[in-house]
C-alpha cells in the first residue's frame, strides 16, 4: 500500500510537471496518468480505491472512477453554462450595455472604469476568455478614438473578468469545484451560516479594482461616443437569467436529487442550441461549429484530473500533507490564512487553477479540521488566492493569454515585466482587500 501510495504520488508529479511545460498537451498528460492509475488499481484491487466489498473485482477500480470520482454535476453545469454564455455574446446584448455605459458617462475615464467593472459583473455567469472577447472591441474602439495605447484597457479586461469569476457557482470551473467539495448551493456562496459568503467578499476585490483602475485613467476627462451594434436578440439574456434563478431556486429544494443542478442546465442549453438552430435559421454546420467552439478541452482535462486527485486522496497522501501544512502553522491560525493564501496567489500565477484547486481543497479542508477552526476562512483564502493569483502574470490564466494576443495583433507588444507592474500591483491590492474582509467575516 505504502508503495503504491508513493507511485501514485510520483504519477501525479509527473502529470503537473508536464502539463505546466506543454500547456497545449495538457489533456494528453491527465489522460494518460488518470489511464495509469485505474490501471494500478485494477491490477492491485482494493490498494489505492477501497472496495466496497469482496465481490467487487478488479474493475471497481474503474466503474469507481468514473461514478464517484468523476463529478459529472460540475461537467454539466459547467458545458450548460458555456453554452448560454456564448449564445448570449452572440446576442450582443454585452455589447450594447456597454454602448450605453459609455454614452451616460461624464468622462471616458469614468465609462473605462465602468466598463471594466461590466466586465468583471459579466464575468460572474460567463466565461472569462468569452468575455474578454466580446469587451475586446469596445475597448479598441475606444482607444482607437484617443488614439491611446489600449494595453492597459485590454490588461484590465482579462484581471477584472478573472476576479469576479470566483464569485457564483456557475462563474469558473474552480467555483463549481468548490461547490462540489464543501457541499455548496447556490445561494450558498451569498450567505452561508448566517455570515455574508465568498460572492461579497470578491466584491470588495472588484471595489478596491475599480479604485485601483479609476487612479490609472482618471486623466481621461474628454466624452467620447462609440457605434454601437443593434441587439440580435434577448433570448439568450433571458435563458442566462433562468439559469441563475432556477440554480438559486434548486438550492431551497432540501436533500437535492442527485445532477438536477446540472440536468437543468443542460436542458436550457439544449434548449439555447435548438433556438440557435430553428429560431435563427442557422445551418447544420453552423450549429456545430458553434457547440465545437465550447470549451471542451477542459471537461477532458477535469475527467483526467478529478480520477488523479480522486486516487491521492483515497490513498491519504492528501490528509499527510494537510496534517505537515497545519505543524508548520505551529498552530496559529493567521499564520495558516496568510500561507493557505499567499501559496495559492504564487502557485496560480504560474501554473492552472483547476488542477491546483482539485488538489488542495482537501488539504486546506483538512488543515482547517486538524487546527479545530472554522473550514470556511482556509477553504475561501484558497479560492481567492488560486482565482485572483491567475492575474499575476501574463500567462496565468487564460484571459490574459488571449488580452496579450489581442494588443500585440495591434501592434502593442507586451513584455512579462509591464504585465508584473500592472498586473501584479492590482493582484496585491485586490486580494489584500478580500483577504482582510474575509478574515473579518470568519476568522
Amino acid at each position: 500500500m505504502i508503495e503504491l501510495k508513493w507511485i501514485v504520488l510520483a504519477l501525479a508529479v509527473a502529470m503537473y510537471a508536464l502539463v505546466i511545460a506543454k500547456q497545449d498537451k495538457k489533456v494528453i498528460f491527465t489522460t494518460i496518468a488518470a489511464a495509469a492509475v485505474i490501471i494500478l488499481g485494477i491490477v492491485f484491487p482494493g490498494t489505492i480505491f477501497t472496495t466496497a466489498s469482496e465481490t467487487d473485482g478488479r474493475l471497481y477500480a474503474l466503474t469507481h472512477a468514473f461514478s464517484a470520482l468523476v463529478n459529472w454535476n460540475v461537467l454539466m453545469i459547467y458545458v450548460g453554462s458555456m453554452t448560454v454564455a456564448a449564445l448570449f455574446l452572440y446576442s450582443k446584448v454585452p455589447a450594447k450595455i456597454a454602448d450605453w455605459i459609455v454614452r451616460v458617462s461624464p468622462s471616458t475615464g469614468i465609462a473605462i472604469v465602468l466598463i471594466l467593472a461590466m466586465t468583471g459583473i459579466i464575468s460572474i455567469f460567463v466565461e472569462n476568455v468569452a468575455t474578454v472577447l466580446v469587451m475586446a472591441p469596445i475597448a479598441l474602439s475606444l482607444c482607437k478614438k484617443l488614439n491611446m495605447n489600449p494595453t492597459m484597457f485590454m490588461v484590465g479586461l482579462a484581471v477584472m473578468s478573472n476576479l469576479e469569476g470566483t464569485a457564483t457557482l456557475v462563474g469558473d470551473p474552480p467555483s463549481m469545484i468548490f461547490a462540489s467539495y464543501a457541499g455548496y448551493t447556490f445561494n450558498d456562496f451569498f450567505i452561508h451560516s448566517g455570515k455574508l459568503s465568498i460572492f461579497f467578499v470578491v466584491q470588495t476585490g472588484l471595489l478596491a479594482g475599480c479604485i485601483f483602475f479609476y487612479a490609472v485613467f482618471r486623466k481621461l476627462r474628454d466624452k467620447t461616443e462609440v457605434e454601437g451594434e443593434p441587439i440580435i436578440s434577448t433570448v439568450p439574456a433571458i435563458l442566462l437569467l433562468a439559469l441563475i434563478f432556477g440554480l438559486a431556486a434548486i438550492s431551497f429544494i432540501p436533500n437535492e436529487i442527485p445532477f438536477l443542478s446540472g440536468t437543468f442546465v443542460m436542458i436550457l442549453g439544449i434548449s439555447g442550441i435548438l433556438w440557435y438552430l430553428l429560431s435563427q435559421k442557422k445551418t447544420g454546420s453552423e450549429t456545430w461549429e458553434l457547440i465545437k467552439g465550447l470549451d471542451w478541452e477542459t471537461i477532458a482535462f477535469l475527467i483526467g484530473i478529478f480520477v488523479v486527485v480522486g486516487a491521492i486522496s483515497e490513498t491519504g497522501l492528501l490528509k499527510d500533507f494537510a496534517d505537515f501544512l497545519a505543524g508548520a502553522t505551529g498552530g496559529s491560525k493567521f499564520i495558516g490564512f496568510v500561507l493557505v493564501l499567499a501559496v495559492s496567489i504564487i502557485i496560480s500565477g504560474f501554473v492552472d487553477n483547476v488542477p491546483y484547486i482539485i488538489v488542495m481543497l482537501p488539504v486546506a479542508g483538512n488543515m482547517a479540521e486538524s487546527m479545530g477552526i472554522n473550514r470556511e476562512l482556509f477553504l475561501f483564502a484558497l479560492l481567492i488566492g488560486s482565482c485572483l493569483g491567475g492575474n499575476l502574470t501574463p500567462f496565468g490564466a487564460s484571459a490574459n493569454v488571449v488580452a496579450m494576443g489581442i494588443v500585440k495583433k495591434e501592434g502593442y507588444p507586451m513584455s512579462f515585466g509591464k504585465w508584473l507592474k500592472l498586473g501584479g500591483t492590482f493582484t496585491l491590492i485586490t486580494t489584500a482587500a478580500a483577504a482582510l474582509v474575509l478574515w473579518l467575516l470568519w476568522a
